[in-house]
């Protein structure tokens, strides 16, 4: 299983460094990190980040997978010198993040908390068939999985200020961008602009965020903390199935062209236990919409935006991507094998997401609360 989750048909891209060196990309190939900069004597994988290569565009992405795959397929002992295993070397934030985007992309995620928090009204709002809702997050806090995140504080409902009391996750797909858009202008192709994805978590204190939130979107209950994979996915190396159908039909400009449905099996650990299987097939809205709707009023693309596909939820309740839905708001605790509940997050509790596509790994994204 090893050999086919990280062999040639994956190489995500990653940064790492060994003690005493400064942080560069490799892929990963197997259980060890191949590094580029030695390997192909190129000095755009000898930065700390992606971006570099990212903007070079989606041929130059093309023909360097296809390069490293035919050189480890053919010759592996040319390889076998810049290949180190991967516990010897330290992974960092792949990218350096320019803008943070999250979707509500989930049609089951947001008829869940819609019932939850309107449960006399229409679970959907009237927009939301209509185009892919989103905020703008706060790229500063983007971090390497592994980072401990800090529990917040803030306002929790009038007059009341202290520590957030109902910590929950998000399990996510995140959208990295390489090629950056014009100002004033959509951008162009999804796979023009998308380099790959990588596995996304987006913290969420939901007391302070209920409170805030009035009228306005998520500000100080996601601000503090979104943490992602070590490994970014290429795109060419997912499997895809066509999107789920949608009525009413969306505008023009939020057809789709082409399949970007993806077949990506996601599972949610709460200490080492799962809780829930999320499926992304079953998302509402597209990659290539959320695109195309985030720029579509002109705003520009640049290398090393990142944007999140919002809470991954199928129909069935094994399928949640998130302790508020898992728990139904508090109301219906979670059991945990040594005797334990949690409805919302603990102080020490740690949160591991991980993730197939068509058999290939897509790593994993981890974080404990402090």
């Amino acid at each position: 299983m090893t050999e086919r989750r990280w062999g040639v048909e994956n190489l995500p891209y990653g940064v790492f460094s060994r003690q005493g060196e400064a942080p560069r990309v490799g892929v990963r190939y197997e259980d060890r990190v191949l590094d580029l900069s030695a390997f192909l004597h190129d000095e755009v994988f000898a930065t700390g980040s992606l971006n570099a290569f990212m903007a070079r565009g989606r041929h130059a992405w093309h023909d360097t997978r296809a390069l490293i795959q035919t050189k480890l397929t053919d010759d592996l002992s040319l390889a076998e010198p810049h290949l180190i295993p991967l516990d010897q070397v330290t992974l960092h934030l792949p990218i350096e993040v320019a803008d943070y985007v999250d979707f509500y992309a989930s049609v089951d995620h947001a008829t869940n908390m819609g019932k939850m928090f309107r449960p006399n009204a229409e679970a959907l709002l009237p927009n939301w068939r209509h185009l892919p809702v989103g905020y703008h997050g706060r790229s500063g806090t983007v971090v390497v999985s592994g980072t401990p995140v800090t529990r917040p504080s803030g306002q929790l409902r009038a007059g009341v200020f202290g520590p957030c009391a109902k910590l929950d996750i998000e399990a996510e797909l995140g959208f990295v961008v390489g090629v950056p858009s014009a100002m004033g202008a959509p951008a162009g192709a999804f796979e023009d602009h998308v380099f790959g994805v990588t596995l996304l978590n987006d913290w969420s204190a939901r007391d302070i965020q209920g409170w805030e939130a009035q009228p306005l979107g998520p500000f100080l209950g996601k601000s503090f903390a979104t943490s992602i994979s070590p490994w970014v996915t290429p795109l060419e190396a997912l499997p895809r199935v066509p999107g789920r159908s949608q009525d009413p039909a969306p505008l023009d400009y939020l057809r789709r062209q082409g399949d970007w449905g993806l077949d990506i099996e996601l599972e949610v650990l709460l200490n080492g236990v799962v809780v829930a299987r999320p499926p992304y097939r079953s998302m509402y809205w597209t990659p290539d919409q959320m695109l195309a709707h985030m720029t579509v009023n002109g705003a520009a693309l640049r290398t090393g935006d990142l944007y999140g596909s919002g809470t991954i939820s199928g129909p069935e309740p094994g399928q949640r991507g998130s302790l508020m839905e898992l728990s139904w708001n508090g109301t219906e605790p979670i059991k945990l094998p040594d005797g334990s509940v949690r409805t919302f997050l603990e102080d020490g509790d740690t949160v591991t997401i991980t993730a197939t596509a068509g058999g290939i790994g897509l790593g994993e994204v981890s974080g404990t609360v402090r």
